[in-house]
């Protein structure tokens, strides 16, 4: 178990323990909280691994399928929804078959799809990128899109580079949403019952912050008081920050320095799960100051609760 290095005066009754340890080759990522089954769901994007972590028993499984998948969303009528590459596909945990749907960015062969969540009405909203090898780009090459019931595809922002976490207020009036390059986070106002957003702020803004202390802005996750929970990727923390006035709440150290992404889950929305990558690591870096990388890791006693996330309606 491993202490965490805090802002908060409850920081002695918080701790980082590893659920699962070294389960992603390379990048682990959108982690999803599944309340029917208890279970936390999470991706190894390269290889094209599927895992799911059964609490109740404690019992990991995995499917491999060929191809980049980069985030699952269980579907309101069954199964779930999966990216693979630049096209969204259904996927069956029972026949492990995933079947493409949609495609996105035609034009554009070199992209594919990173993050994506769903508001509270079940569209689904997925951004794309531009394939990079080991070097960020600033290509300006993707889209964030909205994807609606009927399976309709709408692109609500372009120039892009790397879409990450999405999250919404209790109120469904806010959208927040991680532009890792140029690292910053963006907050719309959103209209529920249409799905369109507008008046875009930064509302936070890691640019010209030293990498080792916080790392590029990636996935998030919101607590029911509205705070982001934001991961630092190649800040080896969570953040938790206010996104009105930008303040820095909390900051939760982790073992390993590529962290992903987070979620909120467990059996009263406490526990904050939080995935790693080991992307890029020499093979020196794991077995000595990385050996925790690509981990998946359990957040308890923080004080802080979310709530389901929403399935897709499509």
């Amino acid at each position: 178990m491993f202490r965490t290095a805090l802002f908060s005066s409850e920081k002695d009754k918080m701790s980082v323990s590893v659920v699962l340890k070294n389960v992603c080759q390379k990048t682990g990522e959108a982690p999803h909280w599944e309340e029917s089954t208890k279970s936390l769901l999470f991706l190894d994007i390269e290889p094209g691994g599927i895992h799911k972590w059964n609490s109740v028993g404690n019992t990991h499984t995995k499917c491999e399928v060929d191809g980049n998948i980069s985030f699952i969303v269980p579907r309101e009528s069954g199964g779930y929804v999966v990216s693979n590459y630049s096209k969204l596909c259904h996927f069956d945990w029972g026949s492990r078959e995933v079947k493409p749907f949609l495609t996105a960015d035609p034009d554009k062969p070199g992209n594919r799809f990173n993050d994506g969540k769903c508001d509270s009405y079940g569209r689904l909203l997925a951004g794309t990128m531009k394939e990079f090898k080991g070097i960020l780009e600033i290509t300006e090459a993707g889209h964030l899109y909205r994807i609606d019931k009927d399976l309709s595809i709408h692109a609500i922002k372009d120039k892009t580079n790397i879409s990450n976490g999405m999250a919404w207020t209790a109120d469904d009036k806010t959208m927040f949403y991680t532009h890792t390059l140029p690292k910053k986070v963006f907050s719309y106002d959103y209209d529920i019952s249409t799905g369109e957003m507008s008046r875009e702020q930064v509302v936070i803004d890691f640019e010209g912050k030293e990498l080792h202390e916080f790392g590029m802005p990636d996935g998030m996750t919101i607590d029911l008081n509205d705070k982001i929970w934001l991961a630092g990727h190649y800040g080896s923390q969570v953040f938790q920050i206010d996104p009105e006035t930008g303040k820095i709440l909390t900051s939760i150290k982790f073992p390993a320095s590529q962290i992903t992404s987070c979620c909120f889950g467990g059996p009263n929305y406490d526990e904050l799960f939080v995935t790693s990558s080991a992307y890029c690591l020499t093979e020196k870096q794991l077995q000595n100051e990385e050996k925790l990388a690509g981990s998946l890791f359990k957040v308890t006693g923080s004080g802080a609760k979310g709530k389901a996330a929403p399935n897709f309606q499509g």
